[in-house]
């Protein structure tokens, strides 16, 4: 008996040592395990904040855990009441610097990091890290990958105000002033990224916070000039030293009080400035020494509600700033009243705001909100709320490129939009997408790009010319006729380039009625007799093309004349003769440049032309120009290896998994004799190697089976297909996480909240077939003890043992296992 006694023990320990071991961090599985990270110190300011942020954590259902990193000194610690705010770990505070004895708290951040990268066990089990700021509330969960993090690629919020990185401070302070981002705010990058950097962000930001003599505002962007954004300088220099570039994507944030983008659902707010809802405003610097945590029934002031708001605005947009605005404070709020209540505070007497933070209303406002592949498809929007000068905003951004329904042109339209994420551009990306009906029914690239759909014009309604080029006017004149456009300057492309870096028109000055653009010095018929038959100001015709940057009150007169002067130059087959137009095939396909420029002729728009925007591969580079586009229209070479975008027209290259271009020369086999064939081989391999990046990361979206994720026999890990994509979020030991369905190609939607049920009840199945087991081995050793009356004695031994267990499953032993299971 004492035998079997110890099997059963053994059994019921093994099978509950599974069960409860395996729900320590069920779907935090490498290569998907999120942890998210934000610093405090041990002051009432951070308590409130903090309330604030865990109860957003919770809300939005953000994978992984969450560690607090909690700076604080040893007097501090004494009389510090929110210990048990947040899952902690206490880092040394270096507030006072230790060894310069410099005021700085901001340091602490960096300084927490590294400390829990050497000291929390948590850093060893994790793939990715968010990190966060105190002072933000998380609408949506935050996932790295779905927003195209990489190793080596970060992503974060744009920062516009740090200067610094294209003066001398970063000149000073970093060996690669070119790699230096104007990031902050959130980050989310591999674990790997972050111990290469963690150490060199500390050692930068004291660097950065000891350079006094470059504190002032026009260096640094610090409206103080007091050095107390050396932190942010510390991270963005500390990146550039280990290489990192960052993908800024500006879908994300959003300060209380600023304006969205029509469509763009941002997933995070960041408080940090005052804002205001009519007569009601918040300033976070009003509560520094607010111990409102701690001050039973007490919440911020309430803000106007719902319906209040509704009548405040008629600008739709404009009112939806006031409502995120108003569910920013209400998250804070409603913190408060669920930490109170977590504290043993009596229950609030009731009144009209407490009600309303506890209805059903408030729970649909706040739902989590998710990036889903429709708002991906048609409203990603990127704004960006720039300032290279303080309180100085730039003008709104918004690129368009135009394509058709057709593979040759779907690849083309994955590289641009892979490039354009990776630059940094600012502002939307829209594909002019160009189908007939019949295209339309046959057509699977919906997803590839924001798009707005536009007639095809390839065979000319009332001429039947078969003119594909036209399509670029005609979808330029029906976007701005359909679409809300709400930018002020407007950045035009072709699909057959890649993005290097952002194309602004404060940086290549263009302005209302001064257009940018790249020079086409084969355009010849703006110096000849077609300038003078198609345009009354043949003096104002420039040689200009592939990628444009112009005002929108410009466009908007232009488009039309645009459209129109490419039929009348295509229906002129008099002049399509090379030596007056100049294109070598002397058929007309170059009409629709010209109609670009006689169109802005006739409205007398001179461009600003610049050399240094576009480069096409092959072509040699100007000595230090960082240009920002390829244009691979042409053939390029790179010894026996070469690329021509023509041999692909007929190729489903994005539809076929795994399929990409030949893999171009490694850098290190170049011929280095001479310099500039080096620095054009290179850039010649650095558009090819994009153009494969784009392809294999759309793959991976489109959830081709990776054979490299098949199951290995000597390691014995198998990978289920899919699992790159769909990584599987459950509960933690701390703060408990819903799954989060994450897939770019399936329409995401909010997952159900659970109240644990039917994980208990699988927990408790399992239970019970344990002590069925147990009691069927108790049977056995009765049926073969050759005692007399066995059989009955077995029949009774059995009854004891189910009645013994039968409260297992019932209601309030279910509910009382969940607590203390979230205990």
């Amino acid at each position: 008996m004492a035998t079997v006694f110890v099997l059963a023990l053994l059994v019921v320990s093994l099978v509950f040592g599974f069960v409860v071991g395996s729900d320590v961090h069920p779907g935090q599985k490498a290569p998907y395990r999120i942890h998210t990270l934000f610093s405090v110190e041990c002051q009432n300011y951070f308590d409130w904040q903090t309330v604030g942020l865990m109860n957003s954590f919770k809300k939005a259902r953000q994978p992984g855990p969450i560690t607090r990193l909690l700076s604080c000194t040893d007097d501090e610690k004494k009389n510090y009441k929110g210990m048990h705010l947040a899952p902690t770990l206490e880092v040394p505070s270096m507030s006072k610097h230790p060894k310069t004895g410099d005021w700085y708290p901001a340091i602490n951040k960096p300084a927490g990091i590294v400390h829990w990268l050497k000291h929390s066990k948590d850093a060893e089990n994790v793939d990715w890290v968010v990190i966060l700021d105190a002072d933000m509330i998380i609408r949506g969960p935050i996932i790295p990958w779905e927003l195209g993090a990489e190793k080596g690629q970060p992503v974060a919020a744009y920062y516009g105000y740090l200067v610094g990185c294209d003066n001398i401070l970063a000149e000073l302070h970093t060996k690669h002033p070119e790699l230096c981002d104007k990031v902050g705010g959130l980050l989310a990058m591999h674990i790997d990224d972050l111990r290469a950097l963690a150490p060199m962000w500390l050692s930068k930001t004291e660097e950065v916070r000891e350079d006094k003599a470059h504190w002032t505002t026009n260096i640094t962007g610090d409206i103080y000039g007091q050095g107390w954004i050396s932190e942010m300088y510390g991270y963005s220099f500390g990146a550039a030293e280990v290489g990192l570039r960052h993908k800024i994507n500006d879908n994300l944030m959003i300060y209380p009080g600023y304006i969205p983008r029509e469509g763009v659902e941002p997933i995070l707010f960041h408080y940090g400035l005052p804002f205001s809802v009519g007569n009601w405003s918040f300033s976070k610097l009003k509560h520094h020494e607010d111990n409102i945590v701690y001050d039973c029934d007490r919440l911020f002031p309430e803000p106007p509600y719902p319906r209040e708001v509704k009548l405040m605005e008629s600008d739709p947009n404009k009112r939806r700033a006031l409502f995120l605005s108003v569910e920013c404070i209400n998250t804070l709020n409603e913190g408060l009243l669920l930490q109170h209540a977590a504290d043993g505070c009596s229950k609030p007497k009731w009144s009209k705001y407490m009600s309303f933070l506890k209805s059903r209303t408030f729970a649909e406002l706040t739902r989590p909100k998710l990036l889903t592949p429709d708002i991906k498809k048609t409203e990603v929007a990127q704004q960006r709320q720039v300032m290279d000068e303080p309180g100085k905003p730039h003008p709104k951004i918004h690129t368009l490129f135009s394509t058709e329904c057709t593979s040759y042109f779907d690849w083309q339209t994955v590289g641009l939009v892979h490039s354009f994420h990776k630059s940094g551009q600012p502002g939307n990306i829209t594909r002019l997408l160009s189908c007939t009906d019949e295209d339309l029914e046959h057509y699977n690239g919906h997803d590839l790009a924001p798009t707005h759909y536009v007639p095809s014009m390839n065979r000319h309604p009332l001429t039947g010319d078969w003119y594909p080029a036209i399509n670029k006017p005609a979808a330029v004149l029906h976007w701005l006729n359909h679409a809300k456009v709400d930018a002020e300057f407007i950045v035009i492309l072709d699909a057959d380039m890649i993005m290097r870096g952002p194309i602004t028109p404060w940086e290549f000055k263009a302005a209302r009625g001064r257009p940018v653009s790249t020079p086409y010095d084969y355009l010849i018929g703006c110096d000849n007799e077609l300038a003078k038959l198609h345009t009354r100001h043949p003096e104002a015709c420039d040689k200009v093309g592939g990628v444009i940057i112009m005002h929108i009150d410009d466009l908007r007169k232009f488009a039309m004349l645009w459209l129109h002067k490419t039929e009348e130059v295509r229906a002129d087959k008099a002049h399509y003769a090379t030596n007056i137009t100049g294109d070598v095939y002397a058929s007309g396909w170059i009409s629709e440049m010209y109609g670009y420029s006689f169109g802005a002729a006739e409205l007398n728009l001179r461009h600003l032309i610049s050399s240094e925007i576009l480069i096409y591969p092959g072509y040699i580079p100007e000595p230090g120009v960082k240009y920002r586009v390829f244009h691979y229209g042409l053939e390029y070479v790179v010894g026996n290896w070469s690329f021509d975008k023509a041999d692909w027209r007929e190729v489903d290259i994005i539809n076929k998994c795994w399929a990409k271009f030949p893999d171009p020369p490694d850098p290190s086999t170049l011929d280095r004799s001479d310099e500039n064939i080096l620095q054009r081989d290179l850039l010649s391999l650095e558009c090819a190697k994009t153009l494969n990046e784009a392809l294999r990361l759309h793959h991976i979206r489109r959830n081709c089976h990776d054979p490299s994720l098949v199951s290995k026999s000597d390691s014995g890990i198998t990978k289920e297909p899919g699992s790159r994509k769909f990584g599987r979020f459950g509960k933690i030991d701390t703060v408990r996480s819903n799954p989060t369905p994450l897939n770019h190609l399936q329409k995401s939607s909010v997952p159900a909240e659970k109240d644990g049920l039917f994980s208990s009840l699988r927990l408790w199945i399992v239970a019970l077939w344990a002590f069925s087991g147990l009691g069927f081995l108790v049977v056995m050793v009765v049926v073969f003890s050759g005692r007399k009356g066995k059989g009955t004695r077995g029949k009774n031994y059995r009854n004891k043992r189910r009645s013994s267990y039968s409260g297992f499953l019932d209601v309030s032993g279910r509910d009382k296992h969940i607590r203390s299971d979230d205990d």
